[in-house]
């Protein structure tokens, strides 16, 4: 292998600050979808409250403020960084494990190398950060809520009352989205990519437009979303408070869910989950890549 083409190569720390980096920004911006999916997945069959994530978010904002449509949002954005970090870091790594001598990766190899990313992110960032920013939505939404009393300090509290093992208790079904959900995603937007390089001509180390790159990772988010929202609900569910009274694991839950609400309930939330996967695909991949090149 050449010279040029061994510096054409992703350097670790760069990947790490580049996903950071993009993480934090897709997180803000995208935010408000989150909120919206989370209180849809945990809002009860027999409520008549909207199912509708924009009127959702149009009466939290009215009734509570736009502010209230941030709740859980440090915890999520810090956790959004540390993830996109260690995610884009892993996949790189694992990437350049499994390309082929031209730097090419295929499919199957696409998927493997976001499937562990995935992994890796889950327990690292994501298991945590996710645990603390559904706990403070669902208690956002109670008569009497116990930790809103300031950002820092309500958070603080959540986490003594949950404890490591509360904030770990999801550990198996974010596992589970975290693997998946990369897999389909970097490893569709890794073929994608491919198949647009191949298209034009660009060689497998030099990025694409801006607009290509954000037309690419939208996609990505879309094919994510429905294949993999089941396992989304269930680890929202598992997050929850008072889960573990109501489940006794993560394949109870499933099987508790599908009885009780049918099987349409899996996919309760998917609207603001693409909305906020397409374009945090979006966001994420074109920063990312822009990233790169500036750290380059």
């Amino acid at each position: 292998m050449s010279n040029t083409q061994d510096k054409k190569k992703v350097d670790p720390s760069k990947s790490f600050v580049a996903g950071g980096v993009a993480g934090a920004v897709e997180g803000v911006i995208t935010y408000p979808f989150e909120f919206a999916k989370t209180r849809l997945q945990l809002v009860d069959k027999s409520s008549n409250a909207s199912k509708n994530p924009l009127v959702l978010i149009y009466t939290v904002a009215k009734k509570q403020g736009i502010s209230s449509l941030y709740t859980g949002c440090p915890a999520f954005v810090v956790g959004n960084t540390v993830k996109a970090s260690v995610r884009f870091l892993g996949f790189d790594s694992i990437k350049k494990l499994l390309a082929d001598k031209d730097g090419k990766l295929s499919g199957p190899r696409g998927v493997l190398a976001g499937l562990g990313a995935g992994l890796l992110e889950s327990v690292i960032a994501v298991t945590p950060f996710e645990a603390i920013k559904t706990g403070l939505i669902d208690d956002k939404q109670t008569a009497k809520p116990k930790y809103q009393n300031g950002l820092v300090s309500g958070t603080v509290k959540l986490c003594k009352d949950m404890g490591f093992k509360g904030i770990y208790s999801g550990v198996v079904p974010v596992s589970l989205r975290q693997a998946s959900n990369q897999a389909v995603r970097l490893g569709s937007y890794n073929a994608i990519k491919t198949m647009v390089q191949q298209t034009t001509g660009t060689k497998p180390n030099e990025p694409l437009s801006s607009a290509a790159t954000f037309l690419v990772g939208s996609f990505a988010g879309i094919i994510t979303v429905y294949t993999t929202m089941p396992i989304d609900t269930v680890k929202t569910r598992m997050q929850a408070l008072g889960a573990d009274k109501l489940y006794s694991s993560t394949l109870n839950c499933f099987v508790r869910v599908f009885k009780d609400e049918g099987l349409l309930t899996f996919w309760k939330g998917a609207t603001p989950r693409l909305g906020r996967l397409v374009l945090s695909g979006g966001i994420v991949f074109t920063i990312y890549e822009k990233m790169l090149v500036l750290l380059a």
